[in-house]
């Protein structure tokens, strides 16, 4: 199990309803990365609506926190800008979604490494503390422009990579819009503006860090699962 003991969900004056959604393919260089493939079974075209995916209460773990990692190879580090809702949030027009989110905080979606992502897959998304949630969380009136920020991804200490919020196909009140055009989000939600394309791999016996200007620093380190058997 995964070292979540020190999980705050509190968000004063909100608290975080433990669900969290992650978006798929919401990077350009992400989607063209299919290549063809996208124009074939299963996808047969190119997503017209967010694609979506669950990140359960097990995954859920803090800054800190000491995730198990696969014996048989690594896992990819997914920093994201992660989207607070502050209210219920049903057909949310784009011009109004400041109105629904409280705030924003620093994610890193840990997952398997893996191709396809047709249906994404639980057992390759939903293991035990692979969504690390940032200490940090800023209400939505401290981060002037949450479209433009700059996330960094360290591995032992080093910069690997390095990405923008900016230029995604659906930035934030967009992606918000289109989410609550076919299902409500609930006070407390947390919706991932999506992980860039080039996401570092990490391995047990290492550990990683994500930043970002004011949101402070997001730590993780991985040990074998078996070790944790």
């Amino acid at each position: 199990m995964p070292a979540a003991l020190n999980l705050d969900l509190a968000f004063a004056p909100w608290r975080l309803s433990g669900v969290v959604y992650g978006t798929l393919l919401n990077d350009p260089a992400a989607l063209a990365a299919l290549g063809s493939a996208v124009h074939a079974a299963p996808y047969k075209a190119p997503p017209r609506a967010p694609v979506l995916y669950l990140k359960p209460r097990n995954t859920l773990s803090a800054s800190g926190a000491v995730v198990a990692a696969p014996t048989e190879g690594p896992l990819e580090v997914g920093a994201c800008l992660g989207i607070v809702i502050g209210r219920a949030a049903c057909r949310v027009a784009a011009v109004e979604a400041d109105a629904v989110i409280a705030g924003y905080l620093l994610v890193a979606d840990l997952c398997v490494p893996h191709q396809s992502f047709y249906r994404p897959s639980v057992r390759l998304r939903a293991r035990d503390g692979s969504c690390v949630l940032g200490a940090t969380r800023l209400p939505r009136s401290v981060v002037a422009q949450p479209d433009a920020l700059t996330i960094t991804v360290s591995v032992d200490g080093r910069p690997v990579h390095t990405a923008s919020t900016a230029g995604r196909l659906r930035p934030v009140a967009q992606l918000v819009q289109d989410v609550t055009e076919f299902m409500t989000l609930a006070p407390g939600d947390v919706l991932l503006l999506g992980v860039a394309a080039g996401a570092p791999s990490v391995r047990a016996g290492q550990s990683f860090a994500v930043e970002a200007a004011g949101f402070g620093r997001l730590e993780a380190s991985l040990v074998a699962e078996t070790a944790l058997a």
